[in-house]
């Protein structure tokens, strides 16, 4: 069971979520907050497997209760569910970790496969947003080519692209999650990024850009 904590200042729309959630079987959600203190409390206290988080909220924003959450030892993993698909907001959430980044506007049975991804540990990223992280700052530098890494570093870097995580990297090439660790963290710094999203983004536009010029 997949346990849920829902942060947003609407209590009508956490109905309709708690609603969507709760009808499939896989999912519980054990904890609901109208603020973003009562919300750090709670995650603390339930210690949940996800955390569905509004950017917009009263007081705290979402980005602060994200970034607070963040820093804590709470092995939670955080999904923004918003009405804004701001680059600006998307880009900050991700560079304070965000585990996914979600639009309030999908469809329901979108929504669960999608907490399935992140609660096996895929970083989710609605489709419609896709275009808009392409266009933002994240993008092949002239500076950095796949030349800097070493030959593990591209592997993982392939794997972040195809969403996976750092266990299944692990079991992958026969090594251990630390060492995976080590690398995302290596590929991240010779990209001058701060996410795994960002990462697979840069990969896959790397490759778009050598398509085109071959």
């Amino acid at each position: 069971m997949i346990t849920i904590v829902l942060i947003d200042d609407h209590p009508l729309f956490r109905k309709g979520v708690r609603q969507i959630i709760s009808d499939d079987p896989g999912f519980s959600v054990v904890g609901e907050a109208a603020s973003g203190q009562e919300g750090l409390r709670l995650a603390e206290t339930l210690q949940p497997d996800l955390v569905l988080l509004d950017i917009n909220m009263r007081g705290m924003s979402g980005l602060e209760t994200l970034r607070r959450l963040k820093a804590t030892e709470i092995p939670t993993r955080c999904i923004m569910l918003t009405v804004s698909n701001s680059e600006d907001d998307l880009i900050e959430a991700l560079r304070a970790g965000a585990d996914g980044y979600l639009l309030k506007d999908m469809e329901p049975e979108d929504l669960c496969t999608n907490l399935h991804k992140a609660s096996c540990g895929a970083t989710v990223l609605q489709d419609s947003l896709a275009d808009v992280l392409r266009n933002a700052v994240i993008s092949p530098s002239n500076a950095v080519s796949e030349a800097s890494f070493t030959t593990r570093e591209r592997e993982v870097l392939e794997c972040l692209a195809e969403g996976l995580n750092n266990k299944t990297i692990a079991r992958k090439f026969g090594i251990s999650d630390m060492t995976v660790k080590v690398h995302v963290k290596n590929v991240l710094r010779k990209l001058n990024l701060t996410s795994r999203l960002e990462a697979a983004v840069w990969k896959h536009k790397s490759l778009q850009s050598t398509t085109r010029t071959t």
